[in-house]
Parts: C-alpha cells; sequence; structure tokens
C-alpha cells in the first residue's frame, strides 16, 4: 500500500519544483508510474484474504481493483485537463494537479482502510478537493449551486452514518473490517436497530447515488470541468457502493426484510432515469443519468446479499467507470471544439472526425452492454440475481436494458450521424493525446474480457 501511496505523496513536490514548460508532462509521467506500480495489487489477490502493509491499510480481493481504477484515473484525468487548463496561470495550474493528485491520495486510503472510522473520514475528505474543482473550474455560473448540492446532499446522508459507527464501536468494541467480518451477527430487532441500519446505508445511497437523492449528480456532472466529471463518475460513486458492500457483511439479520423498498427504489430508478436520458438535449446530462441508472442496477445487485449479486456489482462497477469516464471525455473532446453540449448543435461529427466516431461507437457500445465486454457481464450477473430474488424483476430490468440500448444509440447518432451544421467550421483536428487517452479508457475494458476473475475472484 506505502509503495503507492508514498509517491503519490512525493507527486506534491514534484508538482510544484517542476519546470512551466515541463510541468504536464511531469504530473503525467509520475502518475503513470504510480497507475503501473498499482497493477501489482492485481497479482497478489490469488489467495483468499487480506495483504497488510499496516494495521490501518491493507488491500483484500474486494478493495484492489477499485484501488487499481483510482491510480490509473490520475494519468487520465492530467491528459485530458491539459488542453483548456493550460491558458490559466501557471500557480493555478500547479494547484489544479494538486487537487487531482490530493484526491488520488484520499481515494487510496479509502479503499485501502481497514478501520471503517478511517475509511468514513476519507470518504468525507474526497469532498473538499471534488467541490473545488468544480466550484472554482467548473464552466457556468451555476457551478457554485452544484457544488452546495453536492456538498448538502452527501454531508445530509453521512452525518447518520458518522453516529451509527459510533453505536457500533460502544456495542462491539471495534470498528476494524478484519475483526467485524468474523464476528457473530447481532440480535437487531428493535425500532432503534432498524434506524441504526438506515443510517449505516443511507450515506452511501445517497453517493451512488440511488434514484430519489440523485439531484446532486447530474448538476456537479455537468457544471464540473473534464476531470471533476471523470472522477465522479470512475470513482467517487464507486466509494459509495465499495462502502455498501463493507457494511452488508455486519448488518445481515436485519436486511432481509428491510433492504424492500431500497431494492423496489434502485429498480424504479433504472426505468426513470432511462427514460429520462432519452429525453435529454445535453449530452453531459445524459451521461450522468445513464450513470444513475447503471448505479441503481448496482444497489438492487448488493442489497440482494448473494455472492452473484456482489460479483455483478463490482464487475459493473469497474466496467461503468471506465465506460463512463471515457464518455466524459469523448464530450468534452466535442465541447472544446464546438463550444456547445447541446447535441443538436453539435451533430453530425463523424465526417469530420472518422475516427473519434470510431471511439464513439466503441464507447456507446460498452455502455449498452454489448457482448463479450464486463458491463454485460455484471449487468447478466445481477439480473439473475434478481430473478432468483424475484421473477417479476425481470421485467423491469429487461425494460432497463432495453431503455439503455435505446438512449446510446440517441446519443451515438445525435452527436456523430446526420447534416453538418452550417456554423461548424474550422475545428481544429484530434489531437494523439486524446487518442491516447480514450485508448487507455477502453483497451483496459476490452482487456477485462480475457480476465475476468481479475474483478470478481474475491468470490470464489
Amino acid at each position: 500500500m506505502l509503495k503507492v501511496l508514498i509517491p503519490t505523496i512525493m507527486m506534491f513536490p514534484t508538482i510544484w519544483l517542476a519546470s512551466p514548460k515541463w510541468l504536464w508532462t511531469t504530473a503525467a509521467t509520475h502518475s503513470l508510474l504510480i497507475a503501473l506500480m498499482s497493477l501489482a495489487w492485481l497479482g497478489w489477490m490469488s489467495e483468499a484474504g487480506w495483504t497488510s502493509s499496516n494495521t490501518y491499510l491493507a488491500t483484500d480481493p474486494l478493495s484492489a481493483p477499485l484501488l487499481v481504477l483510482s491510480c490509473w484515473l490520475l494519468p487520465l484525468m492530467i491528459l485530458a485537463s491539459q488542453n483548456h487548463i493550460t491558458p490559466e496561470p501557471i500557480s493555478r495550474q500547479r494547484s489544479y494537479i494538486m487537487l487531482l493528485t490530493s484526491l488520488q491520495a484520499f481515494l487510496v486510503m479509502a479503499f485501502g482502510a481497514t478501520e471503517i472510522i478511517l475509511f468514513y473520514i476519507m470518504f468525507e475528505t474526497t469532498l473538499i478537493p471534488t467541490l473545488i474543482i468544480i466550484t472554482r473550474w467548473g464552466n457556468q455560473a451555476e457551478r457554485l449551486n452544484a457544488g452546495t448540492y453536492f456538498l448538502f446532499y452527501t454531508l445530509a446522508g453521512s452525518l447518520p452514518l458518522l453516529v451509527a459507527l459510533l453505536l457500533l464501536q460502544q456495542s462491539t468494541g471495534t470498528l476494524s473490517m478484519l475483526v467485524l467480518q468474523y464476528s457473530q451477527p447481532m440480535e437487531l430487532s428493535s425500532w432503534g436497530h432498524m434506524i441504526w441500519w438506515a443510517g449505516c446505508l443511507i450515506a452511501f445511497l445517497v453517493k451512488m447515488p440511488l434514484y430519489g437523492v440523485h439531484l446532486w449528480l447530474p448538476k456537479a456532472h455537468v457544471e464540473a470541468p473534464v476531470a471533476g466529471s471523470m472522477v465522479l463518475a470512475a470513482v467517487l460513486l464507486k466509494l459509495g457502493g465499495y462502502g455498501m458492500m463493507r457494511m452488508m457483511i455486519m448488518l445481515d439479520p436485519l436486511s432481509k426484510e428491510l433492504a424492500y423498498p431500497f431494492i423496489i427504489l434502485a429498480l424504479w430508478g433504472i426505468i426513470m432515469t432511462g427514460s429520462i436520458c432519452l429525453r435529454q438535449t445535453d449530452l453531459k446530462s445524459l451521461i450522468a443519468y445513464s450513470s444513475v441508472s447503471h448505479m441503481g442496477l448496482v444497489a438492487a445487485g448488493i442489497l440482494v446479499q448473494t455472492p452473484w449479486g456482489f460479483s455483478g456489482a463490482i464487475v459493473l462497477m469497474i466496467a461503468h467507470g471506465l465506460v463512463s469516464s471515457a464518455l466524459f471525455c469523448l464530450a468534452n473532446t466535442a465541447y472544446e471544439r464546438t463550444h456547445s453540449r447541446t447535441m443538436v448543435l453539435a451533430r453530425g461529427l463523424q465526417m469530420i472526425f472518422p475516427l473519434a466516431a470510431v471511439w464513439w461507437f466503441i464507447a456507446n457500445l460498452a455502455n449498452l452492454a454489448l457482448p463479450p465486454l464486463p458491463n454485460l457481464m455484471g449487468e447478466l450477473m445481477i439480473i439473475t440475481t434478481l430473478f432468483a430474488w424475484s421473477p417479476w424483476t425481470i421485467f423491469i430490468t429487461g425494460l432497463g436494458t432495453l431503455i439503455t440500448a435505446s438512449y446510446s444509440l440517441y446519443m451515438f447518432l445525435m452527436s456523430q450521424r446526420g447534416p453538418t451544421p452550417n456554423h461548424i467550421m474550422g475545428l481544429q483536428p484530434f489531437h494523439t493525446r486524446e487518442h491516447l487517452l480514450l485508448t487507455m479508457h477502453l483497451v483496459p475494458v476490452i482487456l477485462l474480457v480475457a480476465k475476468p476473475e481479475i474483478m470478481w475472484g474475491w468470490c470464489n
């Protein structure tokens, strides 16, 4: 763990001491080396259990894929942001990269924490750099409104979790995941215990987000700069899923009855947010709502509490992290050239950027879960689990899959096909940097087809 955490912290002096000319190159190279070092975590997953570096930080087969995803994303965020941050003063450029790096350090500590209270503190700390990125480098004046939504939704959901954790510490005497997963299930029966159960999960359901408490997400996504959207979609939503997986182990007897309304809400959210996607005119907003739809499926898979549901959830989280981040990068490349996120005003781009249209096509097919990509694998595992839980869910999940395919094709056709508008003239060509960026997003998705046990080896 420290082999990655210490080089990440060492990026701070590197960024401040690098010459302005080589700042972005140095930051991208340094972060890519850290990402390559983090791949070693996947090799340690052959034997079950935790691989610890000290008492408070450890990796296990559940956290390792998410840790690697967090580290892999930093060089991609730096590559994606380079074009629109370079015109700013050098001190602001350094601050921006510093915030992205600090976010990676907090995420590594959150996913690697063995004490739940350390996980909670890091879970909350990731708010600070994200909030600064959205409110300082966002595009429109609504960014302050989006930042307020983001902050208050997350904080309001997280405070009951803190109280629930203090009560858990009082009753069990420990908050270590290593100990709690082997402890006896608690006798939970009273109304107070039910409120405690809800307190443990609501913070994560808001973060995922569950339909009904999802309003902060489209606002934050639309207003954030490209790196903010990437990290939100790829990793910060996964903190919610990861926290739910960790907490569900302890909440066992009550979950059978109390999970019903949340599963129904998650399934209803798949249909509703998918339908909202079909009506969107704003490209980033469409991708943001599709994230809510996918994470609803993940939430349902986790709440059913079967090994298949958990496996499907982790596979879909990793695959969705890479694919939605790639879609935000593509949306940003179109926005940087046409200065419009409205799909009607920036359509027919296939004629101008044929190779970019290939990237759009692959990303959209991955988003609609084309076989044999891991997105399909995760969705099928969750749909099968839900079918075993209640056969009636197949109608909702089946309809959700159809709507997902519909809005993915709608997004591709609206942005790439059709006549090119007359006002689109003199666009700068695609850069090698952008092709590299999309290759580094989509090649891992395709490679995971060959070795999916990297993601769900923990269930064996």
